[in-house]
């Protein structure tokens, strides 16, 4: 009896078929296990889920005590006007930590959206007449990331929108706690807009589309605010923080254009950001 050849003609048995599958799961698995090995940080930093949501549970990585520290600001305008000096916030660092250094770098750029934050990231950028290196070039302790939420992507449909603003916070998690796993990522929610006087002043709006105005730059923040607090991100929350009545205090608010912080309501958002930071330990 002849004995047949099962690859002639293409027909290979099933039990050769499962053995070279098992084969194959057995090679991937010792070498993700060699792998693990040499990523023991990443893997105590990021829970991985298959797509769309790469990252779902952030671990806070502890800061090591030091007499200095590097806090970085990143967003648009709202984070802007913290200044380059940061003078309100520095003063109340101080308070907290007299002997404490801090080096605390504005990336806050007006009129950008979220669409530019991998941009300051992972290149060298420029606005007005400062240059700032690639974010993730430099050392740092702590990553403030703001919303963004004043400069939506008003070109797309709401959802659409949000849904984008959801991946692009994918991808910069991701990349923060692969490039820069020891520094701490903390979210900052800004002041609502005002229901009744959003830009009012800068920009010719009737009610009908000031409220569209309003209600999508506050979905912007609440998305922010929501990614925050299902991935486990610290979460400065300026934004309810400020509310009277479910609308923004006005104190808090510049009469110039009811857009920007107001002197005091800079005063208040420093003041928060320095609460958060010792209130919750985040600093030893």
């Amino acid at each position: 009896m002849k004995t047949k050849h099962y690859f002639e003609k293409g027909i290979v048995p099933v039990a050769i078929l499962i053995a070279i599958l098992l084969i194959s799961i057995i090679a991937i698995v010792l070498i993700s296990f060699k792998n693990s090995n040499n990523n023991q940080q990443i893997s105590k930093l990021v829970v991985f889920l298959p797509s769309p949501t790469p990252i779902a549970h952030y671990f806070q990585p502890s800061i090591k005590q030091g007499d200095s520290y590097t806090i970085i600001f990143v967003g648009d305008s709202m984070i802007d006007s913290l200044g380059d000096n940061f003078d309100n916030l520095r003063q109340d660092l101080e308070d907290y930590y007299p002997n404490t250094v801090f080096g605390l770098f504005n990336y806050g750029y007006g009129s950008t959206n979220i669409l530019s934050l991998k941009e300051r990231l992972n290149s060298e950028t420029t606005y007005g007449d400062k240059t700032n290196e690639a974010i993730l070039d430099r050392s740092l302790d702590i990553i403030i990331i703001g919303s963004f939420g004043h400069n939506p992507l008003s070109d797309l449909p709401l959802e659409e929108g949000l849904e984008i603003q959801t991946e692009v916070l994918d991808d910069i998690v991701l990349q923060l706690v692969t490039e820069k796993p020891n520094t701490l990522i903390v979210f900052l929610a800004e002041f609502a807009p005002s229901e009744n006087n959003y830009a009012k002043g800068v920009v010719d709006l009737n009610p009908q589309q000031r409220s569209i105005w309003v209600n999508e730059r506050k979905a912007y923040i609440k998305n922010h605010i929501d990614y925050a607090n299902r991935h486990n991100i610290p979460l400065i929350n300026v934004y309810e923080k400020s509310l009277v009545n479910e609308d923004v205090n006005l104190d808090y608010i510049s009469k110039d254009d009811y857009i920007h912080p107001s002197s005091t309501g800079l005063i208040f958002m420093s003041k928060t950001i320095a609460d958060f930071l010792y209130n919750n330990d985040i600093l030893p």
